[in-house]
C-alpha cells in the first residue's frame, strides 16, 4: 500500500498581523502573504491587525482557527518585552511542526546570517488548523509563505486529520 502525500484538501487561509505600529495601508508583510495564498488559488477568508497584546492575539487566533485550517500569524515572533506571539500562540499547539522553524531558520540564515538566531519562528496544530507563527518583515512573509507553507499545506492538512 502507498503512502498517500496529500490528498486534495480544501485549503482556505487567515492572516493575523501583530503589530502595534502598522495600520492596513501599511501592513505590507501582510499583504505579502495574501498574495502568495491566493496565487496558488487558496482563499484567505480573513485578514486583521492586532496589538502586540496577549488577550488580543489570543482572540484572533481562536477566531481564525475557527473559520480556517491555515493561520498564518506574522509578527511579534522576536526577543523584545513586547513581542508575545510566540508566549501565546504556542501553548495552544496539540502538536508542533519543529521542523517549520528550523527550516526557516536556515533558508533565512542565507539571507540575515547569524541574525536569524533572534527568530522565534514556529508552527503547530490547533484543532484541526496548521498555524504558523512568522516574524514580520516583508521578506520573512514572502520566503515562509512562498518557499514553505504554500507548497506543504496539503500535506500538513492531510496529515493533521489523520
Amino acid at each position: 500500500m502507498s503512502h498517500v502525500h496529500h490528498k486534495d484538501v480544501d485549503v482556505c487561509c487567515a492572516v493575523i498581523t501583530v503589530s502595534t505600529s502598522r495600520t492596513e495601508k501599511t501592513d505590507l508583510s501582510g499583504k505579502i502573504i495574501r498574495e502568495c495564498f491566493e496565487s496558488a488559488s487558496i482563499p484567505v477568508v480573513s485578514q486583521v491587525l492586532v496589538a502586540d497584546d496577549a488577550e488580543d492575539i489570543c482572540r484572533a487566533v481562536e477566531e481564525a482557527v475557527s473559520s480556517a485550517n491555515c493561520v498564518v500569524v506574522t509578527g511579534g515572533t522576536g526577543l523584545t518585552a513586547d513581542d508575545v506571539t510566540i508566549d501565546v500562540v504556542s501553548p495552544l499547539f496539540r502538536k508542533t511542526m519543529d521542523g517549520f522553524g528550523e527550516l526557516f531558520r536556515r533558508l533565512s540564515y542565507d539571507e540575515v546570517g547569524t541574525r536569524v538566531l533572534l527568530s522565534r519562528a514556529t508552527a503547530g496544530l490547533i484543532g484541526e488548523s496548521a498555524v504558523f507563527c512568522i516574524p514580520g518583515s516583508p521578506n520573512a512573509a514572502r520566503l515562509a509563505s512562498e518557499m514553505i507553507i504554500v507548497p506543504e499545506i496539503k500535506h500538513i492538512l492531510t496529515h493533521a486529520g489523520q
